[in-house]
């Protein structure tokens, strides 16, 4: 499987307060990020592929308001996780 359990403690410990730390705004943007890097490699693959085009969808959308509220609340850590990642704006 593409994302197993130290894979996760990997990107949590990379982005977020330490490995367990599953619950900030920034280790679930990484994740996501993570996830929507993956389908849209599986989407260059399988361009019919309908159910896998919506979750990818649906993930884009979790993480443009995981941004939005991170915007809102402290625009430091925005821009920090956004260079960290390399996402536009």
């Amino acid at each position: 499987m593409y994302l197993d359990s130290a894979k996760k403690e990997e990107i949590f410990g990379q982005y977020g307060q330490s490995k367990a730390d599953t619950g900030s705004a920034e280790s679930q943007i990484a994740l996501f990020s993570y996830r929507i890097k993956h389908l849209t490699e599986h989407m260059k693959q399988n361009r019919k592929d309908h159910s896998t085009e919506r979750a990818l969808t649906g993930l884009v959308g979790k993480r443009r308001a995981l941004l939005n509220y991170l915007k809102a609340r402290d625009i430091n850590r925005y821009r920090a996780i956004v260079k960290a990642l390399g996402l536009r704006k």
